[in-house]
């Protein structure tokens, strides 16, 4: 289970703002945080500290949850539960902008 928030995470979190991520919420992970962009999300988990690191792999969002990248019969799609979305060029190369932007945001020091 992740620390609770605190104070400490307000810089990191501003600082996901300031680079045009929403942070949004997601019922089925209480206590994480998700940074959505480009219709994809990741899901953040808060650390002592005030950091916060990627939890599990980011996806394109169906349904306000986060669809895991799979391939079936030989092509990519999105999946979660039993709603599929193929995984075109766009939507990977959403994936991919999110992950590059949000890496090195998680990786730097917080600003105070």
């Amino acid at each position: 289970m992740p620390v609770p928030i605190t104070q400490a995470h307000l810089p990191r979190l501003q600082a996901l703002v300031a680079a045009g991520f929403e942070l949004v919420s997601l019922p089925r992970f209480p206590g994480f945080v998700g940074a959505k962009k480009y219709g994809c999300a990741a899901l953040l988990e808060p650390l002592e500290g005030g950091g916060l690191r990627q939890f599990s792999a980011a996806g394109y969002l169906i349904e306000g949850n986060i669809g895991v990248l799979v391939e079936k019969g030989g092509e990519p799609w999105f999946v979660w539960k039993e709603h599929t979305v193929r995984a075109t060029p766009d939507l990977l190369d959403s994936l991919k902008r999110l992950e590059e932007e949000l890496k090195p945001l998680l990786e730097s020091p917080p600003s105070v």
